[in-house]
């Protein structure tokens, strides 16, 4: 009996024991899991800690660039500011030497005494000064043909870079058309953008208050007073445009919108011009036909106006450049035969000629023209 209560007793604490070993392994795992959550959720602090922190650098190097983006476009918007200013003065000063060239005009056009004062509609370009050469075109509206694209290829392809640099090539719209000067404008910026942007290619368009009243004559029916209209206004658009031109460069080219260039046309016309002993000529022909390849110089411009506008009414230009070469060098009491003659020796022309005229349809409406260098 006894030994039976020692064996119940026996088991009872084995079964206690056991209760209390399960408990208690229970327990440590429990501890274990929530050991291993609590490592988790310190990983999980460091992982957010540790994107908190390269968020923050990043926002502190966004935050640096923003303000070094404000600080440029700051210094940017100063520099602008300040150019801005200086092109200003800068346009405000080559107008005015636009304006003062053109008061010449004011004396024999009696109309354009009550303007304060003159200068093109349109300028398009730098409006560049101080160069060696200026070549001027004036270009008119010929219906459905054009040469004025082929001739600008012609002119500017053949220059070097330095000739580039060193010139100005002045196209002069002497149109009231309003579409024909859009797309004379619109196709030099296409096709020329390079030559307008550095300054090398200027438009410029004649304001039609400059003529005086010659419209009687374009209205007539008679062939004759149009054409005679058609010729006064021509030699109008060459002084315009030799008045614009002279203060740019120390010499004027004169050409047409019809016309090619030979290669390396400028560096002949420089390279002769320095070889030439004297500086005491008139101007230099680097072409026969009409007015086509003159080149004067600058600061002879005005004096050549002058003379035109004194004859404008009488003859086409070219033969009024004839006539200042007689005056100019013919002496006083000389016959004129006898100074025509000695004139056809001393005229300086370069051969052969570095200029092609090429277009068939005449600037006068209807009229076909086939002249060709010889």
């Amino acid at each position: 009996m006894r030994t039976r209560h020692v064996n119940l007793l026996i088991t009872l604490i084995a079964v206690v024991l056991f209760s209390f070993s399960c408990f208690c392994i229970s327990r440590m795992t429990q501890t274990s899991n929530q050991l291993t959550n609590c490592r988790n959720h310190i990983s999980e602090f460091k992982e957010s800690i540790l994107r908190l922190k390269n968020k923050t650098e990043r926002n502190r190097q966004e935050l640096l660039n923003a303000f070094k983006e404000m600080k440029l476009d700051i210094s940017e918007k100063e520099h602008d500011a300040q150019n801005a200013v200086e092109k200003k003065v800068n346009a405000s000063d080559t107008n005015e030497t636009v304006s003062d060239a053109f008061e010449v005009l004011k004396f024999f056009f009696p109309h354009l005494r009550k303007v304060d004062r003159l200068y093109p509609d349109v300028i398009m370009g730098r409006e560049k000064t101080g160069v060696t050469f200026a070549l001027g075109i004036s270009t008119v509206n010929r219906g459905n043909y054009s040469y004025l694209k082929q001739t600008l290829t012609s002119i500017l392809s053949r220059m070097t870079l330095p000739e580039e640099k060193d010139s100005v090539v002045i196209v002069s719209i002497a149109d009231s058309n309003e579409n024909y000067v859009k797309s004379v404008v619109d196709m030099i910026t296409k096709k020329f953008k390079r030559q307008v942007t550095s300054g090398s290619l200027e438009v410029i368009s004649i304001p039609a208050y400059f003529y005086p009243n010659i419209s009687h004559a374009a209205r007539s029916t008679d062939d004759s007073e149009k054409l005679e209209s058609w010729r006064i206004k021509q030699v109008l658009d060459f002084c315009f445009l030799m008045l614009y031109a002279q203060p740019k460069a120390m010499y004027y080219l004169q050409l047409e919108d019809d016309i090619l260039a030979n290669k390396m046309y400028l560096t002949k016309i420089t390279d002769f011009v320095h070889n030439i002993t004297s500086n005491n000529w008139l101007y230099i022909e680097f072409s026969v036909l009409g007015f086509i390849g003159k080149l004067f110089k600058s600061e002879d411009l005005t004096d050549f106006v002058r003379f035109f506008l004194m004859f404008y009414k009488d003859k086409p230009i070219d033969l009024l450049l004839g006539d200042i070469f007689l005056v100019k060098m013919c002496t006083p009491g000389e016959a004129l035969e006898k100074c025509i003659e000695r004139n056809k020796h001393i005229r300086i022309r370069y051969k052969p000629s570095l200029f092609q005229h090429v277009g068939i349809q005449s600037s006068y409406p209807g009229r076909e023209q086939y002249s060709k260098e010889i």
